[in-house]
């Protein structure tokens, strides 16, 4: 764990966002006004009279099963119950979020929900894209519409209601700090060049003779002292050419471990001998070392203590809709 878990500068909207992903498994609490003598079949679950479909909560389940499928997981029939719980639970608790902004008079602009849908949109390269994406959620444009706007009136709710009050001082945030000192240490890091000769996987004794030939020949330029980042742009086959082979900085780790275990064996501005993984044949060349150190608690202390402050807000959220859950009629028919 590093620094990294403390985003710098996150906007008001994006700070809610992780509490709300944090929340639940996706903002989608499609409710509907129930109706008398409505078929329990149709329903999962009655908030203070708004129903959650059977529809919606088949919904997030199917996208729930489909990332656990991409993982290559197995669930057991138990896991897959446990599962099925909280994706209810989890709409149970947005659609109550949604109930008290409500309550707290709290309205969302027309303006608001269509930027954001122009937003979303232009992640796509064109319209077809965008309907394909609708269709995979199995959505229509106006019930993600509706979506957004339900997104948008709990941001605003817990921003008001909890976020705001939450001060986090300079002295907790020194505490914890303290505390965790392997959370603030950086790690030894290499900035690289390299030129590769791809091998495809499968590759011939010819064509392994011939990136041979190749990767040796440029070494030999190398070694008459010409430009590394000049033969990079010229013969390297990896994109990073066009930066003349530039890699980065990187810690161990990040890279192939043949590859890392030379790099961070080098010193700098020294180039290395031929090195095979299994992507072809490298030559590397070490621009920069940055040793192991632990950052200062002046160049942190303002991401920490936003960080704490999305931890307790966190908490805080989880009280916050336990109250609610107390003071509600909820009825589940899972």
């Amino acid at each position: 764990m590093s620094m990294k878990i403390y985003a710098k500068n996150l906007s008001a909207g994006r700070f809610i966002c992780v509490i709300i992903v944090a929340l639940s498994l996706s903002l989608s609490a499609l409710t509907v006004q129930a109706e008398k003598n409505e078929p329990s079949i149709d329903k999962v679950a009655i908030v203070n009279g708004s129903v959650i479909t059977g529809e919606e909560f088949n919904r997030e389940l199917s996208q729930v099963k489909q990332k656990i499928s991409q993982q290559e997981i197995e669930i057991a029939s138990p896991q897959l119950e446990g599962i099925r719980n909280e994706i209810l639970d989890n709409l149970i608790d947005l659609e109550l979020l949604f109930q008290e902004s409500r309550n707290n008079g709290i309205k969302v602009e027309k303006e608001a929900i269509d930027s954001q849908m122009k937003s979303l949109k232009q992640k796509f390269p064109n319209d077809a894209e965008f309907e394909n994406f609708l269709s995979e959620l199995k959505l229509s444009e106006s019930n993600l519409k509706l979506k957004i706007k339900k997104g948008i009136a709990i941001q605003e709710l817990v921003e008001t209601q909890i976020a705001q009050k939450i001060k986090i001082s300079d002295e907790e945030s020194k505490v914890f700090y303290d505390a965790n000192p392997d959370l603030f240490k950086q790690p030894e890091q290499v900035k690289a060049s390299h030129i590769l000769i791809k091998i495809d996987n499968g590759a011939d004794e010819a064509k392994k003779s011939e990136a041979t030939k190749k990767i040796k020949a440029i070494q030999l330029k190398l070694k008459k002292g010409e430009d590394f980042a000049a033969l990079a742009k010229e013969f390297s086959e990896c994109p990073s050419k066009n930066n003349g082979g530039d890699l980065g900085y990187f810690q161990r780790g990040q890279m192939v471990k043949s590859f890392e275990d030379v790099a961070f064996a080098l010193k700098t501005e020294e180039v290395s001998d031929i090195v095979e993984t299994q992507f072809g044949y490298h030559i590397i060349k070490v621009v920069d070392k940055t040793p192991e150190k632990t950052t200062a608690y002046e160049n942190v202390k303002e991401d920490l203590a936003q960080h704490l402050k999305q931890e307790k807000t966190k908490e805080e959220v989880k009280i916050y809709i336990q109250k609610l859950r107390e003071k509600s009629k909820i009825e589940k028919f899972l």
